[in-house]
């Protein structure tokens, strides 16, 4: 059996397992060759508590794009102080600095494919190079693309991706951080269920699903970090 045939088959054996036990395999499979991401939204606390719960000084590669909301960075401080946590901020190649420079303040509205680009997808692409395998908290009742994935899946360049929580609805997420009392990301009351970047990012009204205010009305859904994106290695104009 090849190895991509492998990686297939624990793919559906996950398929009926919990995040705690897929966590748990990744961990002990890949130990100190392994990180996570994390946007430390209320969403991404669950995530957070179970994997640190295993492998305290897990790395968990925080994306700082410099567009952050305040709320999110104090909170993230907070929650990696409080829970001793070994996180890692990710920032844009310096050699985009210049171009940043004259386009800071528009480039969100402009062409915020090519802003994700530069401030998330090769950030974290390079971060990726240093580990074997990468853990996201993605879900598939969150967008459509996200619908199509599997719990373990190998990327083209031999790194082995890892989706604990991809079976998991909002309800369970709720449900684990009411049970286990976890912090929520303080904008959450305000409306905000999904929080990306602050010029991308608007409240929410309760009866909209919980990505509706992430690029709202700009027909995108994704940054790029789970799309074909980020297989490629220079920004592609769509």
């Amino acid at each position: 059996m090849s190895f991509a045939d492998q990686i297939r088959q624990k793919a559906e054996e996950f398929e009926t397992k919990s995040p705690q036990e897929i966590l748990e395999w990744a961990i002990r499979e890949y130990g100190d060759d392994i990180a996570m991401s994390s946007s430390f939204q209320t969403q991404s606390m669950p995530l957070l508590h179970m994997a640190t719960r295993i492998k305290p000084d897990i790395r968990i590669f925080f994306i700082e794009t410099g567009y952050h909301f305040w709320e999110t960075l104090i909170f993230c401080v907070r929650v990696a102080s409080e829970w001793n946590l070994n996180v890692i901020d990710l920032r844009r190649d310096p050699r985009w600095d210049a171009f940043m420079g004259q386009n800071l303040r528009t480039l969100p509205a402009e062409d915020p494919n090519l802003c994700c680009y530069i401030h998330k997808v090769q950030p974290m692409q390079k971060a990726v190079n240093s580990v074997w395998a990468w853990i996201s908290g993605i879900r598939r009742d969150q967008t459509e693309e996200r619908a199509y994935a599997r719990i373990v899946e190998l990327q083209d360049d031999g790194l082995i991706k890892i989706n604990p929580m991809l079976n998991w609805t909002t309800a369970d997420v709720n449900r684990y951080i009411e049970e286990h009392n976890l912090p929520t990301h303080p904008l959450l009351e305000k409306g905000y269920r999904s929080i990306g970047c602050a010029p991308c990012t608007v409240a929410i009204g309760a009866d909209d699903s919980d990505r509706a205010g992430r690029w709202a009305g700009r027909g995108k859904t994704e940054c790029g970090l789970h799309t074909k994106m980020f297989k490629q290695k220079d920004y592609v104009v769509p």
